[in-house]
């Protein structure tokens, strides 16, 4: 009796039916496991600035409540920032050093990584250092502009309304290789109420730590949001949240 062998296997149509179930799964978990992402750069960039709103209520304590400034003195072919020391030089080529910022001594030593959310590797942004550097903006208006002295802190009207620190970030048009063709996203260092440096990164918000010691979203003003690069949602923050709180120094 001859016997013969039995091959088991898919069809083409079943094929077809087992590719079409996994894309749509696919379809379905992708947008819950990018929001997943986004909810954990949240958390990360959340930590970071209340660990760097914590220690600046450390610092005002030592200093009489009052606010450092944003910039410092010229040192070594460069210039002392509230964040750290960032040479002079062409853009992505400067060294940086963290160590040199006024509030890393009571950091111990740790340092505040960058927030996640800030896309360094993206082919449009534009680094200013040879590496990251900072991805947070100081209120100019608490340290008094961009020179100081800084405000007192204890003579806010509502600490807990006005931001210390915040999502920051800037289009660059007018720096190589930027141009107003090509404009670029670069990390900044300050925000206030008149320049669309508030970097609202996180579904459209901005992650701010308050003079308070809180941290939460903020919104942007509106009709501020940069139109040179729309989809990385640079711009103001409402200005009450940065001086409108403010009694007179």
């Amino acid at each position: 009796m001859n016997c013969r062998k039995q091959y088991f296997g898919f069809t083409l149509v079943e094929l077809l039916v087992v590719i079409a179930i996994v894309a749509i799964l696919a379809s379905l978990l992708l947008p819950v496991l990018s929001s997943a992402g986004r909810r954990a750069q949240g958390t990360v960039c959340t930590g970071n600035l209340r660990q760097l709103g914590i220690v600046g209520q450390m610092y005002w304590s030592d200093n009489d409540n009052r606010a450092f400034a944003y910039r410092g003195e010229t040192v070594d072919s460069g210039d002392l920032f509230w964040f750290g020391w960032l040479e002079r030089g062409g853009e992505g080529q400067r060294r940086f050093e963290l160590t040199k910022g006024v509030l890393h001594p009571y950091l111990g030593g740790r340092g505040v990584g960058t927030c996640p959310g800030l896309a360094y590797v993206d082919s449009r942004f534009k680094l200013k250092a040879t590496g990251a550097a900072f991805g947070y903006g100081y209120n100019l208006h608490l340290a008094g502009g961009i020179a100081g002295p800084g405000v007192r802190i204890d003579r806010l009207a509502k600490p807990g309304g006005t931001v210390f620190l915040a999502d920051a970030a800037q289009v660059n048009t007018f720096q190589p290789p930027a141009t107003n063709e090509h404009p670029m996203l670069e990390e900044f260092y300050y925000v206030n109420d008149r320049e669309r440096t508030a970097h609202f990164r996180h579904g459209k918000k901005a992650i701010a730590a308050f003079c308070d010691g809180h941290v939460g979203q903020v919104g942007f003003a509106t009709s501020s949001i940069d139109d040179r690069m729309p989809d990385q949602w640079v711009g103001r923050l409402p200005g009450e949240l940065l001086r409108g709180t403010m009694d007179e120094p």
